[in-house]
């Protein structure tokens, strides 16, 4: 049986979904960013008790297919950005089409429709809460995170990161306050 939970989107997330299934006694297949698979069925009883636990630290069941595929798509965004190699030519659209094997206009506006932003708006706010992380690391210089986030140039980061957050990249790392979003919430 496949589950389908919201908000899981790091390796801890897994961790802490694989914990709540033994705490419940339900035995797992396998656990990725998004879904659970359990060996065999699960009675009504212990499925309610599953989504409590889940929801009392902030994962959700999905029941609906539509939401299922949108969480898919946000989990695929947020993996491609994690992994630090956006290649410059990379095209969002042919990314997630081949990933679905649907045409992007139907994904894009299945999005649209149940986030209120659209998959690039989306996809633009992961980079730039990716950038902040990665500014507060000051492990790489700007044009590092511009070329691993698949930027064409630093001015266009900063003009991005301006545009989202307010500030130039380098105003920002001044700040006392960093104003970073946990990636579920953004």
């Amino acid at each position: 049986m496949k589950i389908f939970i919201k908000n899981m989107v790091c390796g801890r997330c897994i961790s802490a979904v694989q914990a709540i299934f033994n705490e419940t006694g339900v035995p797992l297949k396998s656990v990725i960013l998004g879904e659970a698979e359990t060996v065999s069925e699960i009675p009504e009883n212990q499925l309610e008790i599953l989504e409590q636990q889940l929801e009392r630290i902030g994962f959700e069941r999905i029941k609906d297919s539509a939401r299922q595929q949108v969480e898919k798509i946000k989990n695929l965004i947020i993996a491609e950005i994690s992994g630090l190699d956006v290649a410059e030519d990379f095209l969002l659209s042919e990314f997630l089409a081949s990933a679905f094997h649907k045409d992007y206009s139907t994904l894009s506006k299945a999005f649209s429709q149940n986030e209120n932003i659209t998959l690039e708006q989306f996809f633009i706010l992961q980079k730039i809460e990716k950038v902040k992380e990665l500014l507060l690391y000051n492990e790489f210089t700007l044009t590092e995170i511009a070329g691993k986030l698949g930027y064409k140039s630093v001015q266009h980061l900063s003009s991005q990161f301006r545009n989202i957050t307010g500030f130039t990249p380098t105003e920002f790392k001044k700040l006392k306050v960093h104003n970073r979003k946990p990636l579920d919430q953004v």
